[in-house]
């Protein structure tokens, strides 16, 4: 049995759920709209540009979810889910986990985005393991912090660690799947590490390292992951 693992934003969807959810508290009126909408724009471009500070992001996506309150937010989330990220689900997404879950590969997403957004977008894919960014809670009320690590670049490969210590199964193969350079670390840490729809530096890293790139925005027939040891 082998362990899949998936970033999210802009591999198993067409963008970024983190980017996306704030444009859509700008459209419901629930933040300051050009200030938040600048700001939002500000941290993407470092995000691509690799030089986010997520300590800083963190400060900024996490302050709606301290200042709403829990209902306003789950029915908030219900709708950006059903109106902004259905439609982003890649289209070689649903193949691509099938293939994975046809062999009995446990499945798993890991992403720097925040489990309140991420939560539900791993159920609607029925992906049951989820490493994401978590938003600290006290009193049942979000206060603005992460709580623990952040779930991002390096991050990800302590947490998959922790993550893997918790298991009573053990894998005869990790492959891991992403599209940004963010991943690197992630990457060079599985068994097998696949491109997806890469950016400029990871396309350019695969091809020197030879991992395989595909695309899950594409046709179908571009979507298989190659097997091998």
């Amino acid at each position: 049995m082998d362990l899949a693992v998936f970033d999210l934003d802009h591999t198993l969807l067409d963008g970024d759920s983190d980017y996306l959810w704030g444009q859509f508290l700008v459209e419901q009126g629930r933040v300051d709209g050009e200030r938040y909408e600048r700001e939002n724009r500000r941290f993407y471009q470092q995000y691509l540009a690799g030089t986010l500070d997520i300590e800083e992001f963190a400060r900024f996506s996490l302050a709606p979810l301290a200042r709403l309150d829990t209902a306003e937010l789950n029915a908030l989330r219900q709708r950006f889910v059903l109106e902004k990220i259905v439609p982003r689900i890649a289209p070689g997404t649903p193949r691509l986990l099938q293939q994975h879950r046809a062999r009995g590969d446990t499945l798993l997403i890991t992403t720097a985005t925040n489990r309140f957004i991420t939560e539900p977008i791993a159920q609607l894919l029925q992906i049951g393991n989820l490493l994401a960014t978590e938003p600290e809670r006290v009193d049942g009320r979000y206060t603005g912090r992460i709580a623990g690590h952040p779930n991002f670049r390096e991050g990800k490969v302590l947490r998959l660690r922790q993550w893997l210590e918790q298991r009573s199964e053990s894998y005869a193969h990790i492959v891991c799947y992403s599209d940004s350079h963010n991943d690197l670390p992630l990457l060079c840490f599985a068994d097998r590490a696949v491109a997806v729809d890469p950016d400029p530096r990871l396309q350019a890293e695969a091809q020197h390292r030879g991992w395989p790139v595909i695309s899950l925005r594409q046709t179908a027939t571009q979507t298989e992951e190659p097997t091998g040891d």
